[in-house]
């Protein structure tokens, strides 16, 4: 299932939101540019578990493998970031974005001490956008392209089926992972920086306040 946007429009513009997608694509286009150095480049700035690297962690939060990779990562903080960023003002939201890419990485490092693999994306802290998006949204409808066999439909579900679903779909993989080594692992996906950015999310939306609802503004006249 692909979620195509949620009809639930910020009170004011996401600029936070928006300059996390441009420093993403920028950092992108980066890679890019280096051509055949890349994967030298990327095991010597992003995040290795078994050299641990407080720095490595941030850079690797902007980093991706791909056009799928930062595609799909950038939809969906297109589609569910805003809303968060509204409700939890643009500071707050920057530091929650950043406290859930970190937490991510370091469930990630809880599991694979010993990986040798470079770590990038920021999948972990935009799972820490759904699950705040979650917890705050759950009922509102998200317009969503669900593939069935050879046929196409999109309809509107609810959020809490949209994401509940990815996240169930993210806790089999994980714990499916458990145990094998990474030479068997199709795709190198970081499951738990999946599972404790979403988790740590739904935590830090209440911590920092995202329940309280905003003050109505007032008409102007």
């Amino acid at each position: 299932m692909l979620p195509l946007t949620d009809h639930l429009h910020a009170r004011r513009t996401p600029v936070i939101n928006y300059l996390i997608i441009a420093a993403n694509v920028a950092m992108f286009l980066w890679e890019l540019s280096l051509g055949p150095y890349l994967q030298q480049v990327l095991s010597q700035v992003a995040f290795v578990p078994q050299r641990f690297n407080i720095v490595s962690i941030f850079v690797s939060m902007f980093l991706h493998g791909g056009f799928l990779h930062i595609g799909s990562n950038m939809l969906y903080l297109w589609i569910f970031g805003d809303n968060i960023e509204d409700r939890l003002g643009r500071g707050r939201y920057l530091l929650f974005y950043l406290l859930c890419g970190f937490g991510a990485t370091l469930t990630h490092f809880f599991f694979n001490p010993g990986s040798d693999v470079p770590t990038i994306g920021a999948s972990g802290a935009i799972a820490g956008v759904l699950g705040a998006y979650l917890v705050l949204y759950p009922k509102q409808r998200v317009s969503t392209l669900i593939p069935i066999f050879v046929f196409i439909i999109i309809r509107e579900i609810p959020a809490i089926f949209l994401l509940g679903f990815w996240f169930v779909l993210q806790l089999f993989a994980g714990v499916g992972s458990l145990g094998v080594s990474e030479a068997q692992m199709s795709g190198g996906v970081a499951y738990f920086a999946h599972i404790g950015g979403f988790v740590l999310g739904m935590i830090l939306i209440v911590i920092m306040g995202g329940l309280r609802r905003p003050p109505q503004r007032r008409p102007a006249f």
